[in-house]
């Protein structure tokens, strides 16, 4: 078995020369992971936004575990209120793209998310977005739990985990995913032979369908391993941040069947079932709190 170092400069590597690495102006190599189409945008804006709401607006740091490079302009809010943004992440490119978006703002610290090098209870509020699910998996729960001697007392904290395919939706629409996407594949090269089509318009194609070279390691628990080992977090809860997966999005939301409509639909469904398809669902955010100092004092 890779020995825990190994896999997070397997990971710091593959950020610093490929993930970070700028393809088009303000868009990553890395977001070949995100469904980046106009029909879906409106949906991911709001998924992105949802963070905002479980984190106090106004301090003086926030704290971003594994920052990367801020890459999305919803992202930007989450500090808004706040006179630094502090991000930590163990790419350098990462932190060098984050510091050409929020300058005097931010301040930078190559670190690991598992061993955060601050202070007890340095932040007003921390977030972490796809980032825990990188580090390996005996070192996850500790992640969670020296994020939490970083926040003060009555701050509050959002963590974007994904359960991969230990998601209950996911298992289920894995089939008719991948069904869907193999039939887009064979729509689009029957269409490039006859409309005499070159290797460009491959490349572009297999681009947006998702196909290419593998990403970095990852490690993805499921919810019982979160309701298990989590649990004595304060104030620990589980809601969705994003119930699908970009192969679904990619596979069944297209503008001419009224993609935009269904992502409303769904989007509705997940504020009214926050916790179910936080559960059952690909993406949940896993929230949790230090208690004001009489809550402090009854824990301890």
């Amino acid at each position: 078995m890779t020995a825990a170092p190994d896999l997070k400069q397997e990971v710091r590597a593959f950020y610093d020369s490929i993930g970070w690495k700028e393809v088009g102006e303000g868009v990553y190599q890395n977001a070949r992971y995100e469904d980046l189409r106009p029909v879906s945008r409106e949906y991911i804006r709001r998924c992105h936004l949802r963070v905002g709401r479980y984190i106090p607006q106004r301090g003086r740091y926030l704290l971003d575990a594994g920052s990367g490079p801020i890459q999305y302009p919803e992202y930007l809010t989450y500090s808004a209120g706040y006179r630094y943004r502090v991000c930590l992440d163990i790419s350098i490119t990462a932190l060098q793209e984050a510091r050409s978006r929020i300058s005097d703002h931010g301040l930078y610290v190559v670190g690991d998310v598992a061993r955060p090098p601050f202070r007890r209870e340095a932040f007003e509020a921390i977030v972490s977005l796809h980032t825990i699910h990188h580090l390996p998996a005996n070192e996850q729960r500790r992640a969670f739990f020296q994020l939490l001697r970083t926040l003060r007392r009555g701050g509050r904290a959002a963590v974007v985990y994904s359960w991969g395919e230990n998601a209950l939706l996911t298992r289920v629409l894995q089939l008719p995913t991948r069904m869907a996407s193999k039939t887009i594949r064979l729509y689009r090269r029957i269409r490039r032979r006859l409309q005499g089509e070159g290797a460009a318009e491959h490349a572009a194609g297999a681009r947006e369908s998702g196909t290419g070279p593998v990403s970095t390691f990852t490690h993805k628990h499921g919810y019982a391993w979160a309701r298990r080992a989590l649990a004595d977090l304060p104030g620990f809860e589980i809601r969705v941040w994003r119930s699908v997966s970009t192969p679904f999005l990619r596979a069944f939301m297209h503008a001419p069947l009224l993609g935009r409509f269904w992502l409303r639909l769904l989007y509705a469904l997940e504020e009214r079932a926050p916790h179910l398809l936080g559960r059952i669902g690909q993406y949940p955010m896993i929230l949790f709190a230090r208690p004001a100092a009489a809550a402090e004092e009854r824990l301890e």
